[in-house]
């Protein structure tokens, strides 16, 4: 059984694209899988309750399936920081309660389970702890999402530098291609991915172009042609 933790460069690196084609990778493998997303905020207000989409991504590739609130046991509507959205809607967010949400799915037989953080390494639970405690109390290796863009080679190498510091396990990085034009000149992108490849302590686990099909669901599909599973492949 494998567990791994996501993380990403930034916000909006594309974290739930990367988990939800591992999570696609393992079951062409004929893994099960299990994909959490403990904490959401930017939540939608269904008639089932409030729905995250990338936490929706995460479930499409669980097998066998499961209750979104096993996936998603804190949502928050504002699409703001979790932990100003926890404030708001009067919720105790902290890591003892967290992780006892999160001990029974961590515990199941499942192949391969991922949990995705939000945002990037460090983002805040509440005014005293943040998420990449959650990783270190569960001790969870971690799976690094690089943004390629302008910037990037800078955050990459401070977040793989903080967990490590933190004293976890850095399992792999995925580069994730967020700006066409990064890679609109092969020779500077091959040199910006060969710096991220020798300043990153981990092996890459794939490099996911930027990618134009219509639903999350196709779009981790094709990401999965990109990608092999940490330690597992």
């Amino acid at each position: 059984m494998q567990r791994y933790f996501i993380t990403g460069t930034d916000t909006d690196t594309g974290k739930t694209l990367i988990a939800s084609a591992l999570l696609a990778r393992a079951r062409r493998d004929g893994l099960t899988t299990l994909g959490l997303k403990p904490v959401a905020s930017g939540c939608e207000n269904t008639g089932a309750g409030l729905r995250n989409a990338d936490a929706l991504s995460l479930m499409a590739h669980t097998f066998p399936a499961t209750d979104y609130a096993t996936i998603n046991p804190f949502a928050f509507e504002p699409a703001i920081a979790p932990h100003l959205a926890a404030q708001r809607a009067g919720c105790d967010l902290g890591l003892e309660r967290l992780e006892g949400v999160l001990a029974p799915p961590l515990a199941e037989p499942r192949d391969l389970i991922l949990v995705e953080g939000a945002g990037g390494w460090r983002v805040p639970l509440n005014p005293e702890e943040n998420l990449a405690e959650l990783a270190s109390r569960l001790d969870l290796p971690v799976v690094l999402v690089v943004g390629l863009k302008l910037g990037c080679l800078n955050h990459a190498q401070l977040t793989a530098e903080a967990i490590q510091a933190d004293g976890l396990e850095l399992a792999g990085w995925v580069g994730n291609l967020l700006d066409p034009g990064f890679a609109v000149d092969d020779t500077l992108y091959q040199a910006n991915l060969a710096h991220l490849t020798r300043v990153i302590p981990a092996p890459c686990l794939g490099v996911v172009p930027r990618l134009t099909e219509a639903s999350p669901i196709e779009r981790a599909g094709k990401a999965a042609d990109y990608l092999h599973l940490p330690r597992i492949d």
